[in-house]
C-alpha cells in the first residue's frame, strides 16, 4: 500500500510539473500570436487563458495542442489528489485534523513514516526529515544550521505545513511573534517549528494502530 501511494504522489507531482511546462509553452505562443488575438489573450490570467484557448478554432498547422494538454493534466492531477486523499482518510484521518496539514503533505508524512516501529524514536524521524538541529555556535552565540540531509520530500511537506500554520494558525502566529521579539530570525523560527512538527506528528502516528 505504501508503494502504491508513493506512485500516486509522484505521478501527481509529474502531472503538475508537466502542466506548468505546457502553460509556459502556451503563454509563449500567445506572445507570438497575431496582434488582434494577442491583445485578446494577453490580459487574461492563467485559468482564463486556458479556457479561452480551448475554445479557439485552429488548423493543425497552428500547433497549440498545449491548450488541451493543460486541461488534461489538470484533470489528471486533481483525480490523483482525490485518490491520495481517500487513502489518507482511510489510513490516518487524524493527520488531516492537524492545522496546516492537507492530503498531499499528510501522504508524504505517511510514506516516510511507513509503519509503527520502523523508526526507533522521534529523533530518528526528525533526522529522516532533515529537521534535527545541527549545532553551529560560535563563542557565546548559540546557533544551529540548516540540515540538508534526509528525505527532502518529507522536509518539504513539513515546510509547507509550517508556512500554512504561520499564516492561518493563531497559536503558531503568536509563537512566531514571540520568537521574533527574542531576536530569532525567520529561518531559525521555521527550523524550530519544523522540529516541533516532526516530534508531534511522529508521536501522533506512533500512538495509534494503522488501519489494515
Amino acid at each position: 500500500m505504501r508503494e502504491a501511494v508513493r506512485v500516486l504522489v509522484r505521478s501527481r507531482h509529474g502531472a503538475v510539473q508537466a502542466k506548468s511546462r505546457a502553460v509556459c509553452h502556451l503563454k509563449s505562443l500567445v506572445v507570438t500570436a497575431a496582434t488582434p488575438l494577442r491583445h485578446q489573450l494577453h490580459p487574461l490570467d492563467t485559468n482564463a487563458l486556458i479556457v479561452r484557448c480551448a475554445r479557439l478554432r485552429t488548423t493543425a498547422q497552428q500547433g497549440i495542442e498545449h491548450r488541451g494538454t493543460v486541461m488534461a493534466l489538470e484533470t489528471e492531477a486533481n483525480d490523483l489528489e482525490s485518490q491520495i486523499e481517500l487513502w489518507v482518510r482511510e489510513m490516518a484521518p487524524e493527520l488531516l485534523d492537524e492545522p496546516g496539514v492537507g492530503p498531499l503533505t499528510a501522504a508524504e508524512i505517511l510514506i516516510a513514516w511507513s509503519h509503527s516501529g520502523r523508526l526507533r524514536s522521534e529523533t530518528a524521524f526528525a533526522m529522516l526529515a532533515g529537521v534535527a538541529p545541527i549545532p553551529a555556535s560560535s563563542g557565546q552565540v548559540v546557533r544551529y544550521r540548516l540540515n540538508r540531509h534526509g528525505d527532502r520530500a518529507l522536509n518539504c511537506a513539513l515546510h509547507t505545513i509550517v508556512l500554512n500554520r504561520s499564516t492561518y494558525h493563531e497559536e503558531t502566529r503568536q509563537y512566531v511573534t514571540r520568537r521574533v521579539t527574542e531576536g530569532k530570525s525567520d529561518r531559525e523560527i521555521r527550523r524550530c517549528l519544523k522540529r516541533y512538527l516532526a516530534r508531534r506528528l511522529f508521536k501522533l502516528l506512533e500512538s495509534r494502530e494503522m488501519a489494515a
